[in-house]
């Protein structure tokens, strides 16, 4: 019986996805098989020696130590795409909030005391004051094509929207899910001199941390409209609200409120609620559990942020996997110790992702536990068990 302890509400749809006679799913354990979670904090939290997987309901794992659990022989499951829709349909909610001027206009109008046909004159009078523009023909670069900008890039165009996108890791299969209408920017300065809006779709961490910035910003044309439903501090706030303030930007759409941008003019925020669906709540649980399920069971990792993609179908009913350091001879360590107790492999896979590898060997016959506990004690090996 595995134990999974949830951090956070994680949706029904993927807990009900645990065979109750395998899973027990706890809200307190200290001693728990898997971690499942959304926005908790992992960083602080004490990593206890039964922990052998981790899933995170969403996308971004900002909040979980993903290299100090890689290092512990513990894969890091997301669910890349579960949102991407949530998050598509919320940023065309935030090119039409800007555009429009609805938020200005909307505070206008509801805090009118007056009534009757004084009200019609005021809504008369003060509409001009939030004229806004269309879509067609503007200009949007997008900052990442994952799951989440090429949606958005793909519904810009249907807008009548011109498109240029930026993303140095756009793998050739991302390419193919993009319309051909997609230009190119060579670097992030060429994107934003040539974008009406510009808007985020990439992860947090040292290359994408202030993307917008002092020594960039002036690139921007002027009214332009930044968007970010990202990450925060993938945008260097004091410089957006100081832009904005000073009337060089039209406005600055984010989800992640803070105290500098609470106070700044021409800034519409919202309580971070890309992912808050119920569509996509779902389908992040129904992703990651199912990921999960299939590592626990068959040992296969698909959508790991630490581990490298392993998918092997099952040749015979045992199977023994391993995380190890990529290091030379570490295969031939393991099959030793595997022709040591007489096993035959019956198939076998191999992948590495930097300084960690995974390994599963399916044999012929059952794997004694003490082949198992053998492999453990082989230097570089940082998790063993058979299936």
């Amino acid at each position: 019986m595995y134990s999974v302890l949830t951090f956070n509400n994680i949706s029904p749809a993927g807990l009900e996805r645990f065979d109750e006679t395998l899973y027990k799913i706890d809200a307190d354990n200290a001693e728990p098989d898997a971690v499942l979670l959304r926005s908790y904090d992992m960083h602080e939290w004490p990593i206890p020696d039964s922990l052998k997987a981790v899933g995170r309901a969403g996308a971004g794992v900002n909040n979980i130590p993903v290299t100090r659990l890689g290092e512990l022989g513990i894969p890091v499951f997301n669910a890349p795409g579960a949102n991407a829709n949530a998050v598509k349909e919320l940023v065309l909610a935030g090119l039409l909030l800007a555009g429009r001027n609805i938020c200005g206009a909307w505070d206008y109008t509801r805090n009118l005391e007056v009534r009757g046909e004084e009200l019609k004159r005021a809504v008369e009078s003060g509409k001009k004051q939030y004229a806004g523009f269309e879509l067609p023909g503007r200009t949007i670069g997008i900052v990442g094509l994952g799951s989440i900008g090429r949606l958005v890039a793909n519904v810009c165009i249907h807008l009548g929207m011109k498109v240029i996108g930026y993303d140095p890791m756009l793998t050739v299969d991302g390419a193919w899910l993009l319309t051909n209408q997609v230009q190119r920017a060579a670097n992030i300065e060429q994107l934003l001199s040539r974008s009406d809006f510009v808007t985020f779709h990439v992860p947090l961490n040292d290359s994408t941390r202030h993307m917008i910035n002092t020594s960039n910003i002036h690139h921007l044309k002027r009214d332009a409209t930044i968007l970010n439903f990202a990450r925060d501090g993938v945008v260097e706030e004091g410089v957006v609200c100081e832009a904005t303030a000073e009337g060089r930007l039209h406005a600055y759409v984010t989800d992640f409120p803070n105290d500098q941008s609470a106070v700044c003019k021409r800034v519409i925020e919202l309580p971070h609620l890309g992912a808050s669906t119920r569509e996509a709540e779902n389908n992040s649980a129904v992703m990651v559990v199912e990921q999960i399920r299939d590592f626990f069971e068959n040992g296969n990792i698909l959508n790991s942020v630490n581990f490298p993609e392993v998918n092997m179908l099952r040749g015979s009913p045992y199977r023994l996997v391993m995380a190890h350091a990529n290091v030379p001879n570490m295969l031939g360590q393991i099959s030793t110790a595997m022709a040591n107790a007489a096993l035959n492999i019956h198939d076998m896979i191999n992948q590495s992702r930097g300084p960690l590898a995974y390994t599963v060997v399916d044999t012929d016959s059952p794997i004694p536990e003490e082949v198992v506990d053998r492999v453990r004690t082989v230097e570089g090996v940082t998790m063993a068990r058979s299936l």
